[in-house]
């Protein structure tokens, strides 16, 4: 049994009003266009674009906006993943916006200081790698300064904004988590409740904080890149740094300002497969976005369309399809610099062999990982998946993330941009001084030492946000992501299907309804699992839930359009260089073109 519900999650939010979000348009445009989770953050991208600005920087303004706009979900001092292309070289690459956990941080800090629990708070705190990754990027591929990108972000943090329909009903389902901490209720909650839509929430110290980075910036002479330079360093090593690390003595948490100091993102080539005549990228096995990956390659060859859009066997081979990749994710996916993930983890070859385990019923659970290295479908079939704490949660419990947003951006030229930042201000208090939560991704990691995301000092645990894009005839065809936890790469799969396979327009692709696995063990705190579990939007008809469930299926339904299904956006590059930016509807996602 489960000790305790994760804290993540959403299931104490089933009493609260139901989120019922309406249709979107198509948007199109033939210059740019964007997408994003919150209609601020796509204006702040339109903003720098109208401007001159390119895809990078767009995207930048957008994802540090969703940090302040859309702070249920995004931490400014959050982890950001993103992926880069440019297309004047062709080249795609990926920066790694996931911080290590302090030197602090073990398994034996969390065993005899937490009692056996990567609890909510400061302890699972890691190194905030959000601030690098928008300034990595900026500073290598776009063209402005920080304080150009981050002015409405700054704007909205210093002045307020309006808080949106979804923001309202996730802040009004977690009253009781930011009563925690003195510094979150002072800042998020109004007389002891949750602020009501339309309501303007003001972030004065956020807004300073972001000015920190923007007079630094100023401060120094030179290149542009300097200047960023000077920004980023504001944060991690001058007054910003030293405030982050001085609240973690005060309160007990174990970030040091040595830990903030000597971290720096890394960048390399994106990851890559064949999908038909498409190819995906994806961010490294630091994240999940490799599952993405191991999918596609797992259905590659196989007639879908022929099977029929969300029929029962094509739903039941989706299905099936995210056990065998989430297998091999659970196995193997971890820091790269701490673990060695196998060779032939992408290998066509490898999926072939796990191909093999497709059977015409559902497994009652998740498969057993398979062996990469011998391209061997099975490792070991007496092999159990580690769990938490080696605990074994109980059938049917959830663990929802309530975690992330997402942006998408193709510029004029053809540069793309796909970001997935990421963090609540639920999960850990308000730093004061700085004004957001500094990154508690740690809950993303296991006490279990053999497990690969183990928690470990300066070790990154495996991130659940892993932004995607998508090329046809050597050029960009898509970016796309959504939020979600576990669900990411299940609803990406989906609409990427929905758009190649069976070619749907980008807003269509996003708005059918959609199906998730959770036989898996959850990547957050406490890591429970329910075997064979799969949830449907009810707009999926009855008849082909009833014969999913006589596949062997236990199927639950969401309602007809359910936020925890993900909520993605994408920028489609279609016929005349056309930009067709598709927003779902379930989180009241935003696209703008011209």
């Amino acid at each position: 049994m489960i000790a305790a519900m994760s804290l993540d999650s959403v299931s104490s939010q089933q009493k609260a009003p139901a989120h019922t979000p309406t249709a979107t348009a198509q948007v199109i445009g033939t210059r740019w266009a964007v997408a994003a989770g919150h209609t601020l953050a796509s204006e702040a991208a339109s903003r720098v674009l109208g401007a001159g600005g390119n895809a990078i920087d767009a995207g930048v303004a957008a994802g540090i906006t969703l940090g302040v706009v859309h702070c249920d979900m995004v931490s400014v001092a959050g982890v950001a993943p993103i992926l880069v292309h440019i297309a004047r070289t062709g080249e795609t690459w990926q920066v790694s916006g996931v911080g290590p956990y302090p030197r602090a941080s073990s398994v034996a800090y969390f065993r005899e200081r937490h009692g056996n629990q990567i609890a909510p708070g400061l302890a699972r705190t890691v190194v905030p790698a959000a601030p690098d990754a928008w300034c990595t990027a900026l500073a290598r591929w776009g063209t402005m300064s920080f304080a150009e990108v981050a002015t409405a972000a700054t704007e909205h943090a210093e002045r307020g904004f309006p808080v949106s329909q979804f923001t309202a009903y996730q802040m009004g389902s977690n009253v009781d988590k930011y009563r925690r901490w003195p510094s979150s209720s002072a800042l998020y909650l109004r007389d002891g409740r949750a602020l009501r839509v339309g309501e303007v929430l003001v972030q004065r110290e956020l807004g300073e904080t972001l000015r920190r980075m923007a007079r630094a910036e100023a401060k120094v002479g030179g290149s542009r890149e300097a200047g960023i330079r000077a920004a980023r360093d504001e944060f991690y090593r001058g007054e910003t740094a030293k405030r982050i690390a001085e609240f973690h003595r005060a309160e007990g948490g174990p970030l040091a300002a040595s830990d903030l100091a000597e971290f720096s993102v890394e960048v390399a080539p994106a990851l890559r497969t064949t999908f038909g005549s498409y190819e995906v990228a994806a961010c490294g096995f630091w994240c999940q976005g490799p599952s993405l990956l191991q999918m596609l390659n797992l259905l590659d060859g196989v007639d879908l369309k022929a099977l029929g859009h969300n029929s029962p066997a094509y739903l039941h081979r989706i299905i099936e399809t995210i056990k065998l990749a989430f297998a091999d994710r659970d196995a193997y996916y971890g820091d790269p610099h701490f673990v060695k993930v196998p060779d032939g983890l992408l290998s066509k070859a490898y999926a072939a062999a796990r191909q093999r385990l497709f059977k015409e019923r559902a497994w009652p659970q998740l498969p057993p990982p398979g062996d990469p290295d011998r391209l061997d479908a099975v490792r070991n079939l007496e092999a159990a998946l580690p769990l938490a704490g080696g605990s074994h949660p109980a059938p049917g419990a959830e663990t929802d993330a309530l975690d992330t947003s997402y942006v998408a951006v193709v510029d004029e030229a053809g540069n793309g941009f796909s970001a997935t930042p990421s963090d609540p201000n639920v999960d850990s208090p308000v730093v004061s001084g700085v004004g957001c939560v500094v990154s508690p991704r740690g809950s993303q990691g296991w006490l279990d030492p053999e497990h690969p995301s183990v928690v470990a000092p300066g070790k990154r645990p495996r991130l659940t946000p892993a932004p995607a894009m998508a090329f046809t005839g050597g050029r960009l065809l898509m970016p796309f992501g959504t939020p979600g936890g576990d669900v990411q790469q299940q609803a990406m799969l989906q609409v990427f299907l929905n758009t190649t396979v069976f070619g749907m327009d980008p807003q269509v692709a996003i708005e059918a309804p959609r199906v998730a696995s959770r036989s898996h063990p959850d990547s957050f705190w406490p890591h429970a699992v329910a075997p064979g579990k799969m949830e449907a939007e009810r707009r999926i008809p009855r008849e082909t839930l009833d014969a999913l469930a006589a596949l062997g299926h236990s199927v639950a339904e969401w309602p007809e359009w359910e936020w925890r299904a993900g909520a993605v956006c994408a920028v489609k590059v279609g016929a005349e260089a056309t930009r067709w930016a598709g927003a779902d509807p379930r989180r009241g996602c935003h696209a703008i073109a011209r």
